[in-house]
């Protein structure tokens, strides 16, 4: 009798052991492929921004001189509206970039409801289209097209002024109101509320003005040198 005893407690001590190690062994494949996931996903990240150059760096590359005359400037110098392709106009292209929880329209290029974490205040926004409320969101030129022209862009041909205007770059879905607010100021007289996003911004304005041959003044630089100095590892966005 004891000699059975002694041999359930040996058969007993192996299932308990078998039992804890599959344990183990399920935990670890449950668990460990999502921490392998998020690794990648954030080392990927910081690759790709490793490859941008540093925004206050370039900033250095840009020329600096006094603004040009605002002479024969229009809207209509960067094209005479939201240019398209695919169908899809470059506003509902970037409203259904910028947005979550976009709803399209059956003609897949119209946004009809979504919500933005605006850029510019830090403000949840719930865009619904409208006559009355699209214009709770809008399309902000990051660097407004009447300082381009007045710092580069009426030399540039008809065709890359378009171009630029309906850059991505260039773009950024924003609160209506802010966008009202900037108008057509540059860093020095405007910079976003959301004090969390100016690095952003201005590294984003520094990578159009590079791209598209634009120059600063001085008092732009210098107030673009202040916010960069609170983030020196600010890299320009990806193209």
């Amino acid at each position: 009798m004891a000699k059975i005893h002694k041999r359930r407690r040996r058969v007993a001590t192996i299932i308990i052991g078998l039992a804890i190690t599959i344990g183990i062994f399920v935990q670890a494949n449950l668990s460990e492929p999502d921490v392998i996931e998020r690794r990648d996903a954030k080392e990927t990240s910081e690759v790709i921004n490793s490859d941008q150059p540093l925004a206050i760096d370039e900033l250095e590359k840009l020329t600096v001189k006094g603004r040009a005359p605002k002479t024969g400037y229009s809207r209509d110098q960067f094209g005479n509206s939201w240019a398209k392709w695919q169908k899809c106009d470059s506003r509902q292209r970037i409203l259904a970039r910028d947005l979550i929880d976009v709803k399209l329209d059956d003609d897949g290029c119209t946004v009809l409801f979504g919500t933005l974490d605006d850029p510019y205040t830090g403000k949840i926004i719930e865009f619904k289209r409208g006559p009355g409320t699209s214009n709770a969101v809008q399309i902000d030129h990051v660097v407004a097209l009447s300082d381009a022209w007045q710092k580069g862009a009426q030399s540039l041909d008809a065709a890359t002024r378009e171009t630029m205007a309906n850059d991505d770059l260039e773009l950024l879905a924003v609160e209506g109101k802010a966008n009202m607010e900037k108008s057509d100021s540059d860093a020095a007289a405007w910079l976003p509320k959301n004090k969390g996003f100016r690095c952003q911004y201005v590294a984003r304005q520094i990578a159009v003005k590079i791209k598209y041959f634009l120059w600063v003044t001085e008092a732009e630089h210098d107030a673009m040198t202040r916010v960069l100095n609170s983030c020196p590892e600010q890299r320009l966005p990806a193209p």
